[in-house]
């Protein structure tokens, strides 16, 4: 009878343990579980230099979304980012992209000014105007290297 006991206790004890690493795989890996509560965007940059998948999209400074893919339009040969917005966030056919960087060597980030004069961005939408990230090295390169004229 007691080795049952002690092993009815080790077995709740190990489904207990994976009930906690299931939650936390869920949690701390932003794995959808019960549907999805957001939408997807995308948006076309000239270069995408340090972003990746996983960074953070971004409105007003607070966190909206995430970058789920990075791929190359070969017809108009640029990067297009595809993101997943927060569901009930609001963003217009006017809005701007921008790759930012958090700090001065931090990981890279998409800051997004919402716009507010056209229309809503559906699901699946594009966002046309972007701007790029600025590329430090190339800036130092060129006023090293006597590129850039003082006045």
């Amino acid at each position: 009878m007691k080795k049952y006991a002690i092993e009815t206790t080790v077995g709740i004890f190990i489904v207990f343990g994976l009930l906690g690493i299931s939650y936390m795989t869920i949690t701390f890996g932003h794995v959808p579980f019960l549907g999805d509560n957001s939408y997807p965007i995308s948006a076309r940059f000239t270069t995408v230099t340090g972003l990746r998948v996983g960074s953070l999209v971004y409105i007003t400074g607070i966190e909206v979304g995430r970058v789920e893919r990075l791929a190359i339009d070969q017809k108009k040969q640029k990067s297009v980012v595809e993101m997943r917005i927060h569901k009930g966030i609001e963003i217009y056919d006017d809005a701007i992209a921008s790759i930012k960087t958090e700090g001065l060597i931090g990981d890279m980030h998409i800051s997004i000014d919402p716009g507010g004069g056209g229309d809503l961005l559906k699901e699946g939408g594009i966002i046309t105007e972007t701007i790029s990230p600025l590329d430090i090295a190339d800036l130092v390169s060129k006023y090293v290297f006597g590129d850039i004229k003082r006045p």
